[in-house]
């Protein structure tokens, strides 16, 4: 689709138009797209104005003179207080008056579409129009209540009089009180009238009514400056102060309880929560409920209890000694506290040096020069990156050790401490001695900056020196470090957008050029927008991701609401992803301990590809020894604009990892400025995917003509095996045919027909199986559970001879035994097949004579008699003896050990071979399998046909018929032949089979190491989960005409990494999140989710969580250690 797609569609503009005005003003629908009286316009005005009328009456009372400005607002309250809890009360008796039984409201914002019909100025229609009222009781009071206090202070904060002594100018005292009275009125709309939808959406359902509550909220925090001003601040500095003087005197107390503290709220408690009420449990309950818990991973155990403990001990002992006899002496060239300044300066170059040559590229720049080049194999890299594998343990040793403690020594050596701590000092110190442990990369490069500052600028009448302890200071940095950052990432995304606006083509719109001049014209005001975005931690919204910015509201670092891995778009791929999440989280968990990752802070996002395979990952929080992410699987079913963003992911990534023999050292990233930055690579044991088309091979004549005596030789061996596995349940040969009788029924599927055919002669066995023909058509089902209920009881059937009165020319497909209740009318009018031959019923049934065996173990290995009825002819049987590959029957019986067998005479296996009802046995069962998949005809499968077999969608037949009414045997069939046709391919690509030792190897292979079937069954998506090393599955790709192979191999391979833009992805799910749920533009072909290489935007849309995103795949919160 091109570049000039309708940002929104002619419907959703004029819905748009109608939803913004009743959003600026908090929630009069003064356009609503049909004809409606004028009175509902004017109610919502009058409404509308209500607050400013009491507030006015409360003004002129101040303004003559008759009541004090607190007075004033008390009355205006109480008026407006009373006001709202009546339009409330109103409401309920209209929704009383109309109806006995209602519903709790829900809000939907399809309601904006309906029409309403209105019979009177005040009517029940009118009054839930206007005022659809709140859900809960407790709702109404307390919004009317704060509609009371809200308009009281707001009364009280727009008296002229006050406005006046403020700015002493009439024309903004004027400018103030009319702005600020139509802030108020919109509020209070707001919250006691009808709710905007607010473009600041943050989830599509809101229970609670919290979205009423916004504008109040935003009104009191303006209000409540001058309030905080003049009454809390004293009051919390008052309060603080007493705190820490009264509850803990000592200077020494304070520093071993905000080190102490400071570790401990770093540590993993959700885990070390876990872990204790495991071990409490696993101590009171009974060993039942042990057992029950003993699959549970532990992260947290006595070895890391022990190691916490000791670190602790130490910071606890370091900051108490060097506090009391070092910390007295102010900063100074030659001071203890400059000491450890150098120290941290130094560690803080060591480590710096040692994360980047981590990482592929240097400050995602340059070429590193120290990492491995051209990697492809697993074998290969690990070779390579040995050296940088003892870099990194070297490094989080220094980071997770040794840093810390040069830290606190910094920190407890401060001078500050040494006085009466205040709340400055208090909340300084609280939070640097936490981030000591919990962010330790970046309380190390704070501590550097104001040490560095302290070294250069000595002058303790400076402002920064006089007036600051270190705690602020720290403070203060750390907040501007991390403003800055986001400052610089949400440069780097408006750029991107601005420049690639015109730069892609398929990007450039006709409105591409004056939105750049606007930019350009205006580039002050997008740095101001920039840097407020920034200050507020917001994301930085483009509009439908043109270059129009806004600065979107405030959100949680994660951007979505609800536990991590609540939602996901389950699909068949989704299976893929839960095979291959602990492998990578395992590996992410060493590239992190390692740094290769580069900084990762709660927020960081990172993209790892494999083939078709993309997975998201978002860190969700960081301390001590510890990371939590979220890792999402992205589709695998590639559209146009997922297979266009992907293709430029591995284009980055083949050029940073797998083109680099013959680059030169520190060469410039050829993708710099793009959202994606590549990392490193990491091993993960996952699926390879490779497809293969079958032309060649399942249409050779040479190749289909061996299939069937291959699949002979295949059934033989699978039915040996069945039999074989069935014997390790018999004691001895005297029970087997107990045995066999009791256990063969019970193995059978719900639906399996347990009784037995007669075998039909050649001229009628075809007649009588249509005649058990069934379909899914309501008018058979009948006949499908009489049938059923008669094979159930072959005696009965037997033994009570049937009458079958017949329509000439036609065959009745439903037998004689009706219910009693039926009528002769039903019974006539019952379903008929025409134009089939007439079958002669007058046969009984034959009974199967009992098989002798010339070797009494023969019984362990005879195959149930259910399977040895099928209806082929006896010429089919003579046939079939002589195509029996008896030398391959003779060596699979050789293969067999019988060591279950406590007694057994040493010419067993012998006197097997030499049973012929034995053979005669296995004779009849593959016949009747062969019959059920070939048919009688002896003529070479044509490839549809295997293909057909394959997938268990061979046409209907009487053969067929027979197998599928015996499901056990049917599996085996179908098993079988899938073995076969994977011999095939085996045979054409490796060379022909040698021997029979050669033929079992690969059979026993295809056992234990392979699943071959379709991709769509269960038993597949199980064999992923258990990890089986190879699977195999044939497709058929109809519009090409051509046959596919797709075999799936489990191995050790290379995921390659890369860290996101998290500015780029906060600003375009801020994007989605108001597009979707404010201006609802669902539109699937809309430009905001078209395919952007540079911005990578399909693939940032489909991450979000579902509704807005599909992903397939998300995972709970993973608990990664790091040490």
């Amino acid at each position: 689709m091109g570049p000039d797609v309708p940002l929104l569609n002619d419907y959703k503009q004029e819905f748009f138009l109608k939803r913004f005005p009743q959003t600026v003003l908090g929630g009069p629908r003064l356009k609503l797209g049909y004809c409606a009286p004028p009175y509902i316009y004017v109610n919502q005005i009058i409404l509308f104005l209500t607050p400013w009328l009491w507030g006015g009456v409360g003004t002129l009372l101040y303004q003559l003179g008759v009541m004090r400005d607190f007075c004033t607002a008390a009355l205006s309250g109480g008026l407006m207080f009373v006001t709202a809890l009546a339009l409330q009360v109103t409401n309920l008796y209209a929704k009383q008056k109309t109806v006995t039984v209602e519903r709790m409201q829900i809000q939907n914002t399809l309601t904006d579409e309906d029409e309403f019909e209105f019979s009177s100025c005040v009517g029940s229609e009118t009054v839930k129009f206007i005022i659809p009222g709140k859900k809960y009781i407790i709702n109404t009071v307390f919004h009317s209540l704060l509609a009371g206090v809200l308009c009281g202070l707001g009364t009280w904060y727009l008296l002229p009089n006050r406005i006046t002594l403020l700015y002493s100018n009439f024309g903004g005292t004027v400018v103030i009180f009319v702005f600020g009275w139509v802030t108020i009125c919109i509020g209070e709309y707001s919250l006691i009238i009808n709710t905007a939808t607010e473009t600041a959406t943050f989830q599509a359902l809101d229970t609670y009514e919290i979205t009423a509550l916004m504008r109040p909220f935003y009104i009191f925090v303006f209000i409540a400056v001058d309030l905080a001003h003049r009454l809390l601040v004293m009051f919390l500095i008052s309060a603080g102060t007493a705190i820490a003087s009264y509850f803990i005197p000592s200077p020494l107390g304070v520093i071993l309880f905000m080190t102490g503290f400071g570790f401990i709220l770093s540590l993993n408690l959700s885990e070390i929560w876990f872990a204790f009420k495991h071990t409490m449990i696993s101590h009171l309950a009974s060993s039942k409920s042990k057992n029950t818990h003993r699959g549970l991973r532990m992260q947290f155990g006595w070895r890391e209890f022990i190691f916490y403990v000791t670190v602790l001990t130490f910071a606890l002992t370091e900051a108490s000694l060097l506090h009391q006899f070092a910390g007295s002496s102010s900063f100074s060239q030659a001071s203890p506290q400059a000491i450890a300044s150098y120290i941290l300066i130094l560690l803080l170059i060591i480590m710096w040096i040692l994360r980047e040559i981590q990482r592929v590229y240097l400050f995602g720049v340059f070429r590193n020069p120290f990492y491995p080049k051209d990697v492809r194999t697993v074998a290969v890299f690990m070779e390579k990156q040995r050296r940088l594998m003892k870099v990194g343990v070297v490094r989080r040793i220094l980071l997770t050790l040794v840093s810390p403690f040069a830290m606190i020594a910094f920190l407890s050596l401060d001078h500050s401490l040494q006085n009466l701590h205040s709340v400055s000092v208090s909340i300084g110190f609280t939070r640097i001695f936490r981030m000591v442990w919990q962010n330790t990369e970046n309380a190390l490069l704070d501590m550097v900056v104001v040490s560095a500052a302290q070294m250069l600028v000595f002058n303790p009448d400076l402002w920064w020196n006089r007036s600051l302890d270190t705690g602020i200071k720290l403070l203060l940095v750390g907040l501007l470090r991390d403003r800055l950052l986001q400052f610089l990432s949400k440069l780097h995304f408006a750029v991107a957008i601005l420049l690639t606006s015109w730069t892609e083509k398929k990007q450039r719109r006709r409105s591409s050029a004056a939105l750049i001049a606007l930019n350009v014209a205006f580039f002050p005001v997008l740095l101001a927008l920039v840097a407020v975005s920034a200050l507020l931690s917001s994301p930085l919204l483009p509009l439908f991701t043109l270059p129009v910015f806004l600065v979107g509201f405030p959100r949680p670092l994660r951007s979505w609401p609800g536990p991590a891995g609540g939602t996901a778009c389950v699909c068949p791929d989704t299976v893929y992803y839960r095979q291959l999440v602990p492998g990578l989280a395992a590996a992410l968990q060493a590239a992190l301990a390692a740094g290769g990752l580069g900084l990762s802070l709660p927020g960081s996002h990172y993209l790892c590809r494999f083939q078709d395979r993309l997975m998201w990952i978002l860190v969700l929080e960081k301390g001590f020894t510890y990371c939590g992410v979220n890792i999402k699987g992205l589709e695998l079913q590639e559209t146009s604009c997922h297979a266009a963003e992907a293709h430029r992911v591995d284009e980055i990534f083949e050029m940073a990892f797998e083109h680099q023999e013959h680059t030169r050292i520190l060469s410039p990233n050829p993708h710099f400025g793009h959202i994606l930055t590549p990392c490193t690579v990491v091993p993960v044991r996952l699926y390879s995917d490779a497809r293969n088309v079958l032309s060649g091979i399942i249409d050779s004549h040479e190749n289909l003509k061996h299939l069937k005596d291959d699949f002979v030789k295949v059934l033989v061996w699978m039915l040996v095996q069945y039999c074989y596995k069935k014997s390790k349940t018999w004691e001895s040969p005297g029970t087997a045919n107990k045995s066999r009788q009791g256990s063969f029924p019970e193995n059978q599927h719900g639906g399996a027909v347990k009784g037995s055919r007669a075998l039909r002669e050649e001229d009628s066995f075809s007649v009588d199986t249509v005649e058990d023909w069934t379909d899914d058509s309501d008018i058979f089902d009948f006949e499908l559970s009489s049938r059923t209920r008669d094979r159930k009881e072959p005696g009965q059937s037997g033994l009570t001879p049937k009458v079958h009165l017949s329509i000439p020319g036609s065959v009745e497909t439903q037998s004689q035994d009706f219910l009693p209740e039926m009528s002769p009318e039903d019974k006539l009018n019952r379903a008929v097949v025409l134009g089939l031959p007439a079958v002669d019923k007058g046969k009984q049934p034959e009974v199967l004579s009992r098989v002798e065996f010339s070797c009494s173990y023969s019984e362990l290995l005879s195959i149930p008699e259910e399977w040895r009825t099928a209806p082929v002819p006896s010429s089919k049987v003579s046939e079939m003896r002589q195509r029996f590959p008896e030398e391959w029957y003779h060596f699979v019986l050789s293969q067999l050990d019988f060591f279950h067998l406590k007694e057994k005479p040493s010419s067993l296996l012998t006197d097997l071979m030499k049973d012929k009802a034995l053979k005669d046995l296995y004779i009849h069962g593959v016949l009747s399998c062969c019959f059920g998949l070939f048919g009688l005809d002896n003529a070479v499968p044509a490839p549809r046909h295997v293909f057909r077999a394959y997938t268990g969608g061979i046409p209907w037949s009487a053969g067929l018929d027979w197998l599928t009414g015996k499901p056990e045997l049917f599996q085996l069939a179908l098993k079988a032949f899938r073995y076969t046709f994977k011999l095939m391919l085996d045979k054409a690509s490796l060379g022909p089979v040698e021997n029979f030792k050669e033929l079992v190897t690969y059979l026993e292979e295809y056992e234990s190491d392979w699943y071959i079937g379709l991709v769509s069954d269960l038993e597949w998506q199980q064999a992923v989960l258990q990890e089986k090393p190879y699977l195999f599955s044939l497709g058929h790709d109809p519009s090409m005409g051509i046959y596919t192979g797709r075999v799936l191999t489990l191995q050790e391979l290379l995921v390659q990494v890369g860290k996101l833009n998290a500015e780029a992805v906060r600003g375009q799910w801020a994007n989605l999140s108001w597009e979707l749920l404010y201006a609802t533009n669902d539109d699937e072909e809309r430009y905001s989710i078209q395919a952007h290489p540079a911005l990578l935007r399909n693939l940032t849309v489909q991450a979000a969580d579902p509704p807005l995103g599909y992903p397939v795949y998300s995972s709970q919160l993973l608990q990664l250690p790091l040490f």
